[in-house]
């Protein structure tokens, strides 16, 4: 039998966009160096690889901490304990330019006004985003209806 991720696809149904993962790897190389298309493939199953042993090492973290929201401190810690402590202060720089870039963009919203949610609020908030994320991979519909607050 497969392995099954949460969301009941096998590994081989999750992957990251292929071609963002090229386009990101030919920027990485000097111009004149191609790469196989092969080649390419596997950088891409390392990637996911590297990001399942980062989002699995990250929860272990989170729950040693008795939380049930993965947060940037917990990935920064699973960094340190998997032995890629060098890449920490680069990977939170990353981040703090990501949080100054989603502030600053009109889809921020209600994020960016400083309104706090309770941890149900974040957590319906969750769900109805990954069943819309969910509805849009299986049917192909952009806008799938959204839930009441009853649900």
């Amino acid at each position: 039998m497969e392995p099954m991720d949460i969301v009941g696809k096998s590994k081989d149904d999750v992957s990251l966009p292929k071609a963002t993962m090229f386009k990101i790897i030919k920027e990485m190389l000097p111009p004149d160096v191609r790469v196989a298309r092969d080649c390419q493939d596997l950088f891409v199953e390392c990637c996911v690889e590297f990001i399942n042993l980062l989002s699995s090492e990250s929860n272990e973290v989170c729950g040693k901490e008795e939380k049930r929201t993965i947060a940037p401190e917990h990935v920064l810690r699973a960094l340190e304990v998997l032995g890629f402590g060098e890449y920490i202060e680069e990977v939170y720089a990353a981040y703090e330019q990501h949080k100054l870039e989603t502030l600053d963009s009109p889809k921020a919203g209600r994020w960016a006004s400083g309104a706090e949610m309770t941890e149900e609020e974040a957590l319906a908030e969750q769900q109805r985003m990954f069943a819309e994320a969910r509805a849009r991979m299986n049917n192909g519909n952009a806008n799938p209806p959204r839930q009441s607050d009853s649900d």
